[in-house]
């Protein structure tokens, strides 16, 4: 695209500037409409359906959660904060949350679009969201208790890429313990034995029912059962964003490893 500014003056030659500007690439052009969030309990599959969407679309994945982990792994004074509550099977106070991922939601990736991952959590998180930016869909990853428990008791990370594994699921490492991608150990986290879970899972519904009326009601809520596998699981929530004219790119990668 080329833009031409052109001033004169009375008695003086005019004279033109020319800006040119690179092509933007389709998928930039369209990363400004795609504001997608992912909400659900513990072992919905959040992390793992925003990491295939990332990785298939080129779509910026924001979790909350790894921002949180990154902080307690710097052992900063917020990732201190955040450890006490999560150790104990509790959700972080809003006012933390919202200004983390207020902070993160001005950087300049997340302003072409972004997959948010973890948050809103309570009510007064999705009301500060709409503050924050328009998001175009809001999709509710529903799990039963059970499930999630199981989920996440096999549930591996990479500590240097955060991918997501799972010793009972796919996807499964294809060495035993370590990331496909850079051979680090995986880890599990302490938040994820059997209790914390229940607890966590407990705690995220008692809040929930609020949050799945407000954007019911703004006609932003989409609903996915999440018990399948993610091979079951990932055309459906592909299908609905597409259907609800969410997501309208095109793959900008093929061979995505789904489940």
């Amino acid at each position: 695209m080329i833009l031409g500014i052109r001033h004169s003056f009375h008695s003086q030659p005019a004279f033109s500037i020319i800006i040119k500007l690179p092509k933007m690439n389709q998928y930039l052009m369209r990363w400004l409409l795609v504001k997608i969030v992912l909400i659900g309990a513990p072992g919905a599959g959040k992390g793992t359906y925003a990491q295939i969407l990332r990785e298939k679309y080129c779509i910026p994945h924001i979790s909350t959660g790894d921002i949180f982990r990154e902080e307690i792994a710097r052992d900063t004074e917020l990732g201190r904060v955040v450890k006490s509550y999560i150790e104990k099977g509790l959700l972080v106070p809003d006012e933390i949350v919202i200004e983390v991922v207020s902070k993160r939601l001005k950087q300049p990736d997340a302003l072409r679009g972004f997959i948010l991952d973890g948050f809103p959590r309570t009510l007064e998180q999705a009301k500060a969201l709409d503050k924050i930016v328009d998001v175009d869909a809001v999709v509710h990853l529903a799990v039963s208790e059970e499930v999630a428990v199981r989920r996440l008791s096999g549930r591996r990370i990479c500590p240097v890429c955060n991918r997501v594994y799972n010793i009972y699921y796919e996807p499964k490492p294809r060495e035993d313990e370590k990331c496909d991608y850079d051979g680090a150990q995986l880890i599990k986290r302490p938040d994820d034995e059997p209790e914390v879970v229940r607890n966590r899972y407990r705690v995220f519904y008692e809040t929930f029912k609020p949050i799945i009326e407000y954007y019911r009601v703004s006609s932003k809520l989409i609903e996915v059962d999440s018990n399948k596998s993610i091979k079951e699981v990932f055309p459906v929530l592909e299908e609905a964003l597409r259907r609800n004219k969410i997501l309208q790119l095109q793959p900008c990668k093929e061979d995505v490893r789904v489940g």
